[in-house]
């Protein structure tokens, strides 16, 4: 390194190599070390680096060619390591590596070169934006006379914006992440054309492009680059949650093998890795299994306008067209040690044509949800009650109101027990998990069951034992209503419709609601 630049590093654990507090560090709190710096450290800039390890990276630039730096970190027993990178890569990268062995037996600070890079790649009046930070293995320190470096136990890469002291980019494990300016959010569509600011290592210009998943935005790109080499980026909003991709041999979730990937909205934490679902428990979600044979150095997570684009390869003659999409909650993301990947918040399978570029199973997928919502509503929630009206307000037209009410009881019911097979072949083919959904559709199907054989057991007006059939009669079916009611409203909240669902079904509720509130005003003015 040259002498026009020079870089101050303080590599300081929360322990015992500068007799720092215990306590955890953060942004917001005090830096008060109890060891003398050379510099001034009232007026440091700081950001919160790496969360999943707790990096926090204070900075100042002292003068015209002199940056300061202090990197906190917690004491694990194991050396950190930050390091300046022209691309973001490990390769090429020049590294500060510090390490205090447990209870201060032995430390030091080195500077190692990653791939043979020369030092004068440092030299500029401001240091190299991309910063790569590490973490060692418990207990495996360098030491004399070679101090070689061990694997580093996990990675992690952000871009600053030393001007903004803020994040920009990051890269993760190999598999890297990039958060963009967030300034822009436009939309991705296979109209537009696609402009990544990371270099890629195939060509993007011949890639085939279908909009597989619209209710979340998903767009998948792929082409086959060579005989046994398929290329593929998902792009996807930034909503601050995983994503996922699945290859399924049979459309179910469970047997497949899926690429999640991940950026923070600050970007502190980003990543990706493959997971074998060998169950629905999240200990059968496996991080680091699976039967894909991803490329190495092939996958590539960035956020950019307010999109998530993963990239991967895969080593395939053909890759499993039955496809699984998910997108995680909100916030919540794998970290280390475990990586366990919580529950999705929604998920879709689709088949894929790569031969034509089509998308098979999607559009089955939204006609038969949609069918089993329309013939629900038409079933259980607007004959059963135009049904339920007439037995109660038009006693006076006798003969009428009972064959009115039969029928239209009877087409309510067919209709909503063919609403339910429906449902019930949506959660075979999706494997989804909407068990309240499911076991309420259940339920008012068992009860009108029970509808119909008390229509067939009725007993006649002179019976006894009539006046208790009308109490369980009306009040089943009372019950029926209300659980119908409430079923529709949160099943059209399920299938993400829109208001517009919400909103007709509404209508068409306060109408009839309205039209039994007027009779039963004439029949209470009538008693």
């Amino acid at each position: 390194m040259k002498a026009p630049l020079q870089l101050l590093f303080i590599i300081t654990f929360l322990g015992s190599f500068l007799r720092a507090r215990p306590e955890t560090d953060s942004c917001t709190s005090n830096l008060n070390l109890k060891a003398p710096t050379p510099f001034d450290t009232t007026n440091l800039h700081c950001l919160s680096v790496w969360d999943a390890q707790g990096f926090i990276l204070r900075y100042v630039q002292t003068s015209t060619n002199i940056w300061s730096f202090i990197l906190s970190t917690p004491d694990t027993n194991s050396y950190i390591a930050i390091g300046f990178s022209a691309s973001g890569s490990m390769v090429g990268s020049s590294a500060i590596v510090g390490w205090v062995a447990s209870r201060g037996a032995s430390g030091g600070i080195k500077q190692y070169y990653l791939g043979g890079v020369t030092a004068n790649q440092l030299e500029t009046t401001e240091p190299l934006s991309w910063l790569i930070l590490a973490t060692g293995s418990t207990g495996l320190f360098p030491a004399a006379p070679n101090y070689s470096l061990t694997k580093h136990l996990d990675k992690f890469s952000t871009r600053i914006d030393y001007s903004k002291a803020n994040n920009g980019s990051s890269q993760v494990n190999g598999n890297s992440s990039s958060q963009g300016d967030g300034n822009s959010s436009q939309g991705d569509s296979c109209d537009s054309k696609l402009n990544l600011s990371i270099p890629l290592n195939f060509d993007i210009t011949k890639l085939n492009c279908l909009s597989v998943w619209n209710a979340q935005g998903y767009i998948l790109r792929y082409s086959q680059t060579s005989s046994n080499i398929w290329s593929f980026i998902l792009s996807a909003p930034n909503q601050n949650s995983y994503i996922s991709i699945g290859f399924s041999p049979n459309g179910g979730m469970v047997g497949s093998s899926a690429i999640v990937g991940w950026i923070s909205s600050n970007g502190a934490i980003g990543g990706m890795k493959q997971y074998y679902l060998a169950g629905y428990a999240p200990n059968q979600v496996v991080p680091d299994r699976g039967n894909l044979a991803i490329i190495n150095n092939s996958t590539l997570i960035t956020s950019q306008s307010s999109r998530l684009y993963m990239v991967f390869q895969l080593q395939t003659n053909q890759p499993l067209s039955r496809l699984i999409y998910a997108v995680g909650p909100n916030g919540v993301f794998p970290t280390v040690p475990s990586f366990a990947l919580m529950q999705h918040q929604d998920k879709v399978s689709v088949t894929v044509n790569y031969a034509t570029g089509s998308s098979v199973l999607g559009n089955s997928y939204v006609n038969l949800k949609r069918s089993h919502g329309v013939l629900n509503i038409l079933g259980w929630g607007i004959f059963i009650i135009m049904g339920a009206i007439v037995a109660r307000y038009f006693k006076d037209w006798d003969q009428f109101w009972f064959n009115f009410h039969a029928s239209v009881q009877s087409l309510g019911f067919i209709l909503g027990l063919i609403g339910v097979i429906t449902g019930l072949i949506l959660n075979n083919q999706l494997n989804v998990d909407f068990n309240l959904h499911k076991a309420l559709g259940i339920i008012i199907l068992v009860l009108a069951c029970l509808q119909v054989m008390a229509f067939v057991a009725r007993p006649k007006k002179e019976s006894k034992v009539r006046k208790h059939w009308n109490l369980y009669h009306h009040n089943i079916g009372r019950i029926v209503i209300i659980l119908a009611i409430a079923n529709i409203f949160y099943g059209i909240h399920l299938g993400k419709e829109g208001s517009q669902w919400m909103v007709a079904y509404g209508i068409v509720l306060a109408i009839l609601l309205s039209i039994a509130v007027i009779f039963e005003i004439g029949l209470w003015s009538k008693d």
